[in-house]
């Protein structure tokens, strides 16, 4: 018999659970909420009662007894920045967590409802592993033109690493043995420079820096933000939504549904076709970026998220990046098995449990 892991994924509005054994998964649900009964809570962590029991309510229906499962494993939230890996939820995450998290995002709640249903368990292991506040970056990469910033590590460092491991494995080597660089391409999109294990730089996917994307901004000219950000049209709420949530094709098109975007681009729309290629040349540069961070040693170029499955935009990154490394294309992600393969490996004692500090 293998080990019985379960994962807990929460989202603003669902709650991803699934089951598996070893690498093999057994069940997968999404739980989806009504956006009204979640704007309820004051906070993220409030949530948690109401997560925690939408979970049990659901290992009722499936059958699962807490003592049958070997491990739980959630989504890494908002926590300090860290190193990639798995990590062993302690008292001190936990406490993070709840009282001092480094931003409210409904991932938070991944960790408290894992360490709280293991400890009903009967005192299972509880992990989380590569959350997006995952920073590995070498120094050289973290100066900007301003001494009162630094560029943050902040990326969808879950499904990267998962992607970059899964296409190692494909050709028969090691993580740690090769240098590729990933983009993850979703409602945000951020791209990594993957080195011998280690992601050593990567765009700010949360807050707007990289390729404009379907909700985001991306780079803007600095000059023209700042002023326009004292030309009184817009408050600050206003303008850190037109940055992240309103920005992007969102902005120039109005929806950011990539299904009915693709349509409006096959259909012949012009405006369509420049935004979405102007984004895939954007994703282009920046894996151009990225590549010089790796000198130009790169092995692969991995496409992955829910954009990779949109041909045309794939299309055109290629036909700008291809030159660099061959490029493989991973649609969707694969969060739900990163996280129990990341438990996996500490259960098999194939990798040991980080602690949080």
């Amino acid at each position: 018999m293998g080990y019985k892991i379960l994962v807990i994924n929460p989202g603003s509005t669902s709650t991803k659970v699934a089951l598996f054994e070893d690498e093999k998964k057994l069940w997968q649900e999404t739980v989806r909420h009504d956006p009204a009964e979640i704007q309820k809570f004051d906070r993220i962590a409030d949530q948690y009662e109401f997560r925690k029991n939408t979970i049990l309510r659901l290992l009722e229906e499936k059958g699962v007894s807490l003592q049958e499962i070997d491990a739980f494993v959630g989504r890494g939230g908002l926590l300090k920045p860290m190193e990639g890996g798995t990590y062993r939820v302690n008292e001190k995450m936990l406490d993070d967590l709840r009282n001092r998290p480094m931003g409210e995002h409904a991932s938070n709640l991944g960790a408290l409802i894992a360490y709280e249903l293991a400890q009903e368990a009967g005192g299972k292991p509880a992990f989380i592993v590569d959350p997006v506040v995952v920073d590995e970056m070498v120094d050289i990469a973290r100066p900007t033109g301003w001494p009162e910033f630094q560029r943050k590590s902040i990326f969808h460092a879950l499904n990267q690493r998962a992607i970059a491991r899964k296409w190692a494995r494909e050709q028969g080597k090691d993580y740690k043995d090769v240098n590729v660089v990933v983009a993850h391409m979703g409602g945000g999109i951020s791209i990594g420079a993957h080195k011998q294990g280690r992601v050593i730089d990567v765009n700010n996917a949360l807050d707007g820096e990289g390729p404009m994307s379907p909700e985001r901004s991306g780079t803007l000219p600095v000059y023209s933000l700042a002023k326009l950000c004292f030309e009184g049209k817009y408050d600050k709420k206003t303008m850190l939504k037109k940055i992240k949530g309103q920005g992007g094709w969102v902005a120039h098109l109005g929806t950011s549904n990539a299904i009915e975007i693709e349509k409006d681009v096959e259909a012949g729309d012009e405006k369509a076709q420049l935004v979405v290629g102007a984004t895939a040349y954007q994703v282009a540069k920046w894996i151009g970026h990225m590549a010089a961070a790796l000198e130009g040693k790169v092995d692969a170029i991995l496409l992955t998220g829910g954009l990779a499955y949109f041909k045309w935009f794939v299309d055109k990154i290629k036909e700008h990046a291809e030159w660099i490394a061959p490029i493989y294309v991973y649609p969707g992600e694969m969060e739900m098995e990163a996280l129990a393969l990341g438990a996996l490996r500490v259960l098999k004692g194939e990798e040991e449990a980080k602690e949080y500090v």
